[in-house]
């Protein structure tokens, strides 16, 4: 029996195109001679879908769209995913459910057991668990059908009470098969697979496992879908951020007719994230992440161009380089604006990024429109000192100029910050916090040079300048981020422990780190949530993301 899986990107809410992508899929499937086809988690409506499956209408569409691929359903079997209605009136109206397709007809309906609501997952929301588990009989075969979340209640403390394999392995199932949307961060690859490896070992069944591929706003799924045999070898890897279509026999004695990847013994089953931050960790996976999480957000947004502010700063640096690869070099609209504070080299630098890059590029110097909101405040300012307002109404100026160029060209501004300035409120509200996509807001800054440097790998790309000055905002003469913030060497390493790690100020000293240090910057994180309550979506690399995957009150007095 052939199994191939369909690692296929999907745009929520799409159903024409998504239906029209998965019976491509099974066309291709039948040309690789296929007696099964599995698509992903949710792969009818795109995942996640969220609040649209609410609408009664959205459900409808997704039984329509069911209804048309079974008809491409006829001498193949097909496993797409998508919401069920649950006729019971008890507990929840849906369930997260995989539909088996075969001689043009629904020939069994399985349903998510184990729904993950915690990070970006909010699953218990909309859905109700399964609470009946059978094998799905096929010519011949006994299939183990589970959806994503199913397989991850492994390891020495487990988060739900129950398995549905502990279930389904006592009817005696040939094969695994899961069918998953499970997200990216820069640790997620080889934990997936120590996961997959770690089923196959316990239940001595081979698994063919299909993840879904692209980005939706701040969640990029990566594919390396996975086929394991019984003894926990690896077979076959899809690519990763790459849309395939590919699989493998079934044999009867349990084997796959492939051959052997990574012995059991060399797949990875350390699922804990690193100890401390590891900047250059898979920088080569954020890398195509991120462009991967630009490209489908416009794309799917129907955008076309962006436009940013290149300060020759390392961010912004590291920004303009990535879109350019996203969205193609023309496609990029770089805004200098320099102020009064501004080094004459960091515009040069600018200048020289754009002309490696060979994107557009304009120098609006903001000089005049600066001294212009000095002389309307006066009266109200009446010569207090220089302070932070000052610097501010730079940063604002900026905001508004480049904003008022996105509009008039039909531009979308890609914000540049880090998530070491995130993390500590070191940025302007309406000024360089402005955007429609945070492109590095969940990289700390020493993971911006380590994308520098990858970016560099084969040629300078970024001036070198860029990458070996110390940052600076240029707000006020002879300003550098040091001023206000710690060293990154420092910050960075911190930050990871209470954001990542989830450490508490005692945890955290006990490592070593000064103690009024940690208090000052657990109490910087804490007390600016209110700034990132109000940024723009953030393209998720990590595993504890700012955003909708990490919700803490804005007026909490915790730590503040």
């Amino acid at each position: 029996m052939k199994i191939v899986l369909a690692q296929q990107n999907y745009h929520i809410g799409n159903f024409e195109s998504n239906t029209q992508k998965i019976i491509s899929g099974i066309q291709e499937a039948k040309k690789q001679g296929a007696d099964i086809v599995v698509f992903s988690e949710m792969s009818i409506c795109g995942y996640p879908a969220r609040d649209f499956v609410e609408f009664d209408d959205f459900i409808r569409r997704c039984y329509n769209a069911i209804d048309e691929i079974k008809e491409y359903a006829d001498d193949i079997a097909v496993l797409v995913g998508a919401p069920a209605r649950n006729p019971d009136r008890n507990g929840k109206d849906l369930f997260n459910a995989a539909f088996f397709l075969y001689e043009k007809e629904v020939k069994a309906e399985i349903h998510k057991t184990l729904l993950p609501t915690y990070d970006v997952f909010d699953e218990y929301r909309y859905f109700e668990p399964s609470f009946d588990w059978q094998v799905i009989p096929f010519k011949g075969k006994k299939l183990a059908v589970t959806i994503c979340e199913d397989i991850w209640n492994t390891g020495d403390n487990p988060l739900y009470r129950i398995c549905p394999m502990d279930a389904l392995i006592q009817q005696s199932p040939d094969v695994m098969i899961n069918l998953s949307a499970s997200p990216f961060d820069y640790t997620h690859d080889e934990g997936r697979k120590a996961v997959v490896k770690e089923n196959v070992l316990k239940y001595k069944l081979p698994m063919f496992y299909c993840n879904a591929v692209g980005s939706q706003t701040e969640i990029v799924f990566d594919g390396a879908s996975l086929i394991f045999d019984k003894n926990g070898n690896l077979c076959k890897e899809l690519p990763m951020f790459e849309e395939a279509i590919d699989g493998a026999v079934l044999n009867d004695d349990g084997t796959i007719d492939a051959p052997v990847i990574e012995p059991v013994d060399r797949v990875a089953t350390n699922l804990v994230m690193p100890a401390a931050l590891e900047p250059e960790l898979n920088i080569s996976q954020i890398h195509e992440a991120l462009v991967s999480g630009i490209r489908d957000y416009f794309r799917k947004m129907n955008f076309t161009k962006a436009i940013l502010g290149s300060s020759g700063g390392i961010d912004s640096a590291v920004t303009l380089a990535l879109a350019c690869e996203a969205l193609g070099k023309e496609n990029v609209r770089a805004i200098l604006m320099p102020s009064p504070y501004s080094t004459e080299h960091s515009v040069d630098d600018a200048v020289a990024l754009s002309k490696n890059l060979d994107n557009p590029y304009d120098i609006i110097r903001i000089n005049d429109i600066y001294q212009s909101f000095l002389s309307t405040l006066e009266p109200i300012f009446k010569g207090m000192p220089f302070s932070l307002a000052e610097e501010n109404i730079q940063s604002r100026t900026r905001g508004n100029l480049v904003m008022a160029i996105a509009n008039k060209f039909g531009y979308i501004l890609l914000n540049t910050s880090n998530k070491s300035e995130l993390a500590t409120g070191y940025g302007t509200l309406y000024g360089d916090m402005a955007g429609g996509l945070g492109v590095l807001g969940d990289c700390y800054k020493l993971q911006v040079y380590a994308l520098a440097r990858y970016i560099n790998r084969d040629k300078e790309v970024i001036p070198d300048n860029i990458i070996t000055k110390a940052p600076s905002a240029e707000l006020r003469p002879e300003q550098k981020d040091s001023d206000s913030l710690p060293e990154y060497e420092v910050l960075d390493r911190i930050l990871y422990q209470y954001i990542e790690k989830r450490f508490g100020p005692a945890e955290i000293k006990a490592l070593g780190y000064e103690p009024a240090l940690v208090d000052r910057i657990l109490k910087m994180v804490n007390t600016n949530e209110y700034k990132r309550n109000q940024f723009c979506p953030i393209i998720r690399v990590s595993p504890k993301a700012f955003g909708v995957g990490r919700r803490v009150p804005i007026v909490g007095k915790y730590l503040g």
